[in-house]
């Protein structure tokens, strides 16, 4: 019965949980959008996710669980679900979880716009993503049919950025 004791001793002292830490990553959340933020700091990880899907389920539940008064803020999320078109051509999606800028610097033209043609390689936006700006071109020649992101908002890997069709 000791033995168990000192065991759970053990696990206890060797994860410690920054619960500041973890509700200023859930606030970082709903200001920004996302619905889900991973910190590494040496051997701890931190994973703190507003989604109900059951993918938060594996994710560290004891750290997922503590946020909880702060996640409970589902409904922006929702609300930006159905902004989605339905996609009558071939939407190019954001390779990784960054900013999206539509033009090259603050105050020029957008790369491009809604019924511009592009050929495969041309530059539609560009993603930030840790200081590092990421051109995101277009993968086939074809029309801009949608912009499906604002300039300068938070985007998630996978999301549909630009309908070309």
């Amino acid at each position: 019965m000791s033995e168990s004791k000192d065991s759970a001793a053990s696990r206890a002292s060797g994860m410690r949980v920054d619960s500041t830490l973890v509700r200023e990553l859930a606030e970082l959340l709903n200001e920004t959008g996302l619905t889900e933020i991973e910190v590494e700091d040496g051997e701890r990880k931190i994973k703190v996710s507003r989604a109900a899907a059951a993918a938060t389920q594996f994710a560290a539940p004891a750290l997922v669980a503590a946020p909880a008064p702060v996640a409970a803020a589902p409904a922006p999320a929702a609300a930006e679900a159905p902004a989605a078109p339905a996609m009558d051509g071939n939407a190019v999606k954001s390779p990784m979880v960054g900013t999206v800028y539509l033009s090259p610097e603050p105050g020029s033209a957008a790369f491009v716009s809604v019924g511009s043609q592009v050929k495969a390689g041309d530059t539609l936006l560009i993603v930030e993503a840790m200081k590092v700006m990421n051109p995101i071109t277009a993968p086939a020649a074809g029309t801009v049919k949608a912009i499906l992101v604002e300039n300068a908002q938070p985007v998630e890997f996978d999301q549909p950025l630009v309908v070309i069709g």
